[in-house]
């Protein structure tokens, strides 16, 4: 296929011949890129599904193998160049504009030499295969993340309790070379192609700008130092009269979760008990269903429970952007899982909703962030009074005693995991700034700065290495952030317009048709304005924490 026309014609017409002829050379070209990736996407979508669901060094292969496959196809240099070229037209639909930005950022980041390309790929699935195989061992026992987080959050001895935690950061150890390793081969890519690094070019390709991101998290800090601080000295002496200790004594397997994501039961609302002979199933299709969204389709295909051999993560997943759309879980009876539930389905709400109507390039959310504020939207339902009455059916007294504790819990929640994507998002810029640097304690100088929480005397290891992020979603945790105050906007917006959320009909249909349907055909910043009516803002999440 030709990229360009020349064409001999009377001066009159030329203009419009050629402008004619280059937006249809777009189109076109447009279409037999889509012809070629569309079956690559949705085979690696159904690997990776496979590999996450029955981990086995054959399903780990398929994997491999369609990735490559579908990056040789993002790498071909005379693509990206009429991709490039077709960019440049004038007069373009604007869908026709969007799907080639689309396709441009995917193929600059793999303008790079095969052998690379294959070292990248081969290093995150064998990276990503260790954590869904591995276990770690508490006194020679393997053990599973459920396992190790039902004893940090019950046991009230401190021996098992690190052991426990420990045992959580093994993985660290087992990962840490090949994660390095992958940093060092995407630096390699990403400088190939003119940027500083990798950090530099995944916020480039993902609409991302770097001085604007860490602004933003100059206002989170600013906005949650203080509260946070107040807060977790008040944390500290609960959990030194707890564990019989003085506050300097703490160390991090005092708390419940291994990286301090969410607050420990001591300071927020024990819910566990509420869910512990509850159907979590059931719970959140009564909880789309209330909002006029039937995610059925979507629990008869998704993998809840947890068994050997599988991700012990949870995530979304849309195989084909045209329906297929499936959840993984490693489902427990407690709050967590409820919480986790809520969100992963959030994903799926979204993915359903996308306009199918659209050109199959712009067929998913706007953005990572987009998706992200809508799952910790519905998410932080779990710990609000009108869901827990109308859904989970606490009412009475017992609604009444918990009821005041909640919104303290809420907070609580927010802080928290603020700070924590302040931890991640600095780590992971200086990972890839400096590869070789002395990460191990750089790590805990950051947790000790932004969460308050001492390292372990004299411990030297890859902890920061146990978080899956780091190896297989690259730069990716300022999403969640963002995320963040996705979701306090659109919870502000709904409020105003809708009453609110639960069992809200009208806030099912704002969100299905306001945002969940444009999908990706306008870019992630022009969704949220012309959604909420108003840009992106710390306003509302910063709101919550007063």
């Amino acid at each position: 296929m030709s990229h360009a026309h020349y064409l001999r014609v009377s001066d009159a017409s030329a203009g419009a011949l050629v402008h004619s002829a280059a937006v249809a050379d777009a189109e076109q070209l447009i279409d037999d890129v889509e012809a070629r990736l569309r079956p690559l996407e949705v085979a690696i979508a159904e690997a990776w599904w496979e590999a996450n669901t029955h981990s086995s060094p054959e399903a780990a292969a398929r994997r491999e193998a369609a990735e490559l496959e579908r990056r040789a196809v993002l790498a071909e240099p005379d693509t990206f160049a009429a991709i490039a070229a077709a960019r440049r037209a004038t007069g373009l639909e604007p869908l026709v504009a969007r799907q080639l930005d689309v396709l441009h950022d995917a193929f600059l980041a793999q303008q790079v030499p095969e052998a690379l390309r294959r070292r990248i790929v081969e290093l995150e699935v064998a990276v990503e295969a260790t954590f869904n195989s591995f276990r770690g061992e508490i006194d020679g026992r393997r053990v599973d993340d459920n396992e190790i987080l039902s004893i940090l959050r019950t046991s009230d001895d401190t021996a098992q309790r690190r052991a426990a935690w420990e045992a959580s950061k093994q993985v660290g150890t087992e990962v840490a070379g090949d994660v390095r390793e992958l940093v060092r081969a995407r630096n390699e890519a990403a400088r190939a192609l003119g940027f500083r690094d990798h950090f530099a070019l995944a916020l480039t390709t993902g609409e991302l700008d770097e001085v604007r991101l860490f602004e933003t998290l100059d206002e989170v800090d600013a906005a949650t130092a203080g509260p946070f601080a107040a807060w977790k000295a008040e944390l500290d002496r609960q959990l030194a009269t707890r564990f019989r200790t003085d506050t300097e004594d703490l160390r991090p397997w005092h708390l419940d979760d291994p990286f301090f994501q969410d607050p420990p039961g001591a300071a927020a609302v024990g819910l566990d008990d509420v869910f512990a002979e509850l159907d979590l199933e059931a719970l959140t299709m009564r909880t789309y269903d209330g909002i006029g969204l039937d995610l059925r389709p979507v629990l008869e295909h998704s993998d809840l429970y947890a068994r050997p051999g599988k991700s012990q993560h949870a995530f979304c997943i849309h195989v084909d952007r045209s329906g297929d759309v499936r959840v993984l879980c490693n489902v427990q009876p407690n709050a967590r899982w409820a919480e986790t539930m809520l969100h992963e389905f959030g994903h799926a709400a979204y993915d359903r909703a996308l306009d199918r109507t659209l050109p199959w390039f712009l067929r998913e959310p706007a953005h990572a962030l987009t998706t992200e504020g809508v799952a910790m939207l519905f998410g932080r339902l779990a710990r609000r009074p009108e869901w827990l009455e109308s859904v989970a059916g606490v009412t009475g007294d017992r609604l009444a005693a918990l009821a005041p504790a909640l919104d303290a819990s809420r907070r609580a929640a927010l802080l928290v995991f603020a700070r924590w994507v302040l931890v991640m998002t600095h780590f992971e810029r200086g990972l890839y700034a400096d590869p070789d640097a002395d990460h191990d304690a750089r790590w805990w100088d950051l947790v000790e700065r932004f969460q308050l929480v001492r390292r372990p005397d004299g411990r030297h290891a890859p902890d920061w290495a146990a978080k899956i992020h780091l190896a297989v979603a690259p730069v990716y945790y300022q999403n969640y952030l963002y995320g963040e105050l996705v979701a306090s906007q659109l919870q502000a917006t709904l409020a105003e317009r809708a009453g609110g959320i639960v069992d809200q009909a009208e806030a099912g249909q704002f969100l299905a048709a306001r945002f969940f349907r444009p999908a990706a055909a306008s870019r992630w910043d022009h969704l949220i304005e012309h959604a909420t009516g108003e840009p992106l803002t710390v306003r509302h999440f910063a709101g919550e924490l007063a």
